[in-house]
């Protein structure tokens, strides 16, 4: 079941926008999302918050200014997940352009589960490093930074998660949501992280006279590998990390993105002069994410590395046939879920816990996340690792912050989770197969104490319905300029229509001809075969449609 409304926005706002010369649309779509002063608006790389407000960025560009002058050995460890990956890329770039000895190593998830481990600590050893330095990962690695000091290495910590109880004792922790760190962006992703980082260090350098005879180092190329990581991560766009995506989309259009981000986008015959978060997030992120879902994301990693734009290629497509096995995979687990849940009454559950002794450990997030968007219920799905223990990804709806209930699941009974971490819509566990139906009932008994029956109504919002005057490609391409995401959603709106022709097209897209007392509109619903009715109450958005070089407006219709 679900619900369209519109979304709410104060007037006064919208109209002091407006006086700022914004047209009057986009005033209103932009107040509904928080923007008070045009100003936030603004995404000159200028107006970045200063790295100075970052806690501890400025002590660990210290240590790490010492340590390219000691000429010690800097060993990243970083996450296989799209996030990690260009995080690591950004450590590796921007710590070689700035003079560090420095390497990776990426843990394989199969083998050694998430995060600086006491295992992936002793495997780092082999390759005799003086620093370990994680990237979006750390936070909780109390065990791995002990190990780490236990064979006489020193860790950096980099993160962006929410910490536990305890923290590592690390040389140095850098992350926006440790206790004591006021940075008034919650939301940096670990590449963003990782990306003050060097800022900091950049500037530590110069004070040290680094650049008295030589030009500094051009951090602001590494943006691209910023953008993507923090759209690909899901995490909110709010004004700092628009800023940072916006700069590296512009890189991205301009054709000076890094080899292998172009080489991704060739692959998925995607116009890097068009590119947009969609692409980001849509194109480019899923495929370096199968390298960590299916293999090894040192694949990816390597992708984001190369200067070459042959080896960019071949590694592409590589990583292009991984998310082909990977969207079969998925395929087949979303039918294996579907049919289980085939008699499945949402109304009878507030939560879904989910086991198939044949899911893949790599997919199952997606599983998860797609099973979310269709019963709008928490959803953990679970997979059997190669320790024999269940290893669950768990997606959220508004109303419950996944990794606080899961918390509160592991202090009522202390026996049933192993490990588990994660943010307020995402999460990852652990727990023993016996313990399942266990499990299953103490997520089900917390997700309805913190549920009413409103929240698990889909809410599908709006910005309202567009006057005739304007459905027009300008105001399109406007909407399209702009940076949407996370906490930033891009503009719906709503109408009602007559179905005036249909057909599909690609074997699986409808393709319309809508009608309105406004006017008559092209539109077009994509993976949805089945047929319109004759009048629909439709959920759109506005979209350029270009076709033999030619520019159109269209319809992208969402829901009706």
């Amino acid at each position: 079941m679900s619900k369209i409304t519109r979304r709410p926005f104060p007037a006064e706002t919208a109209e002091k926008l407006a006086g700022s010369g914004i047209p009057p649309l986009l005033a209103r779509i932009y107040a509904a999302r928080g923007i008070a002063e045009a100003v936030q608006l603004d995404t000159d790389i200028k107006r970045l918050l200063p790295f100075a407000q970052l806690k501890s960025a400025g002590q660990m560009a210290g240590l790490l200014a010492d340590a390219i002058a000691e000429n010690k050995k800097i060993l990243i460890v970083a996450d296989y997940d799209a996030d990690g990956a260009t995080a690591c890329a950004v450590a590796m770039r921007g710590l070689s352009a700035l003079g560090a000895k420095v390497d990776f190593i990426v843990p394989n998830r199969f083998e050694y589960g998430y995060g600086l481990t006491p295992e992936i600590v002793r495997l780092a050893k082999e390759s005799a490093p003086d620093i370990l330095l994680t990237v979006d990962n750390g936070i909780a690695s109390v065990d791995g930074v002990a190990e780490a000091h236990r064979l006489g290495m020193q860790v950096l910590v980099t993160d962006h998660h929410l910490p536990g109880d305890t923290l590592p004792e690390a040389e140095c922790i850098v992350n926006p949501n440790q206790p004591g760190c006021t940075f008034p962006s919650k939301n940096l992703a670990g590449v963003g992280v990782m990306f003050y980082v060097l800022m900091a260090l950049r500037a530590e350098m110069r004070e040290r006279g680094a650049y008295a005879d030589k030009p500094e180092p051009n951090l602001g190329s590494l943006l691209d590998l910023v953008a993507l990581g923090t759209v690909a991560d899901v995490v909110r766009l709010d004004d700092n990390n628009r800023i940072l995506v916006q700069q590296g989309l512009q890189r991205i259009r301009a054709g000076r993105s890094c080899a292998g981000i172009q080489a991704l986008l060739r692959i998925a015959r995607r116009q890097a002069a068009q590119a947009s978060s969609y692409e980001l997030g849509f194109i480019v992120g899923p495929r370096l994410n199968a390298a960590g879902r299916l293999e090894d994301m040192g694949l990816g990693i390597r992708c984001l590395l190369t200067d070459d734009a042959a080896e960019a290629g071949e590694i592409a497509a590589k990583l292009d046939s991984l998310n082909h096995e990977r969207r079969s995979i998925e395929a087949d687990m979303q039918d294996s879920a579907l049919a289980t849940l085939h008699a499945f009454d949402p109304e009878d559950s507030f939560s879904l816990s989910l086991f198939n002794e044949d899911w893949h450990q790599g997919v199952i997030g997606i599983l998860a996340s797609r099973l979310k968007d269709k019963f709008h219920r928490p959803v953990i799905a679970f997979a059997r690792s190669q320790t024999g223990e269940l290893k669950g990804s768990g997606r959220s709806i508004a109303g419950l912050h996944l990794r606080d209930a899961l918390d509160l699941v592991s202090k009522r009974q202390p026996h049933l989770i192993l490990k588990f971490g994660g943010h307020a819509m995402a999460a990852g566990l652990s727990i023993r197969e016996e313990h399942l139906n266990d499990f299953r009932q103490a997520f089900e008994s917390i997700a309805r104490e913190l549920l009413d029956a409103e929240a698990l109504v889909k809410t599908i919002s709006t910005d309202g319905s567009l006057d005739a005057q304007e459905f027009t490609l300008s105001i399109a391409r406007d909407l399209q300029r702009q940076v949407w995401g996370q906490g930033f959603p891009e503009p719906m709106f709503e109408g009602e229509f007559r179905v005036q022709s249909q057909r599909i097209v690609g074997e699986k897209h409808l393709k319309l001809k809508l009608s309105s007392p406004a006017g008559s509109y092209d539109a077009i619903r994509f993976f949805h075969a089945d047929p319109a009715p004759e009048t629909v109450r439709a959920v759109y958005s506005l979209s350029v449609n270009e076709y033999n070089g030619n520019e159109t407006l269209q319809l992208i219709v969402r829901h009706w």
